[in-house]
């Protein structure tokens, strides 16, 4: 296998988003996810009142690349955590 077709492969994974300011950053959330839709499979999200956060789990089918580029922006929103798990 190249490597150029190692870099277009895509993987599964499983993204967890946590948002402790939601009123502030929902809408960047939502337009980084909407940005990156051809890449959910599934959508979960929960608010979670008594700890003030909101949570988001995503099922995901990219490339390493696409995946890596839309955890990134997340993460770059302040108030915003997000952990990934892709297979191989």
């Amino acid at each position: 296998m190249t490597e150029q077709s190692k870099k277009n492969e895509t993987r599964i994974a499983v993204v967890g988003i946590i948002v402790s300011n939601r009123e502030d950053e929902a809408n960047k959330v939502n337009e980084i996810l909407s940005n990156y839709g051809h890449l959910i499979v599934g959508r979960m999200g929960l608010p979670y009142k008594d700890k003030g956060i909101s949570i988001i789990s995503l099922i995901v089918d990219g490339t390493n690349d696409d995946i890596g580029a839309m955890t990134g922006k997340l993460g770059n929103i302040k108030g915003v955590k997000v952990k990934s798990v892709v297979t191989y």
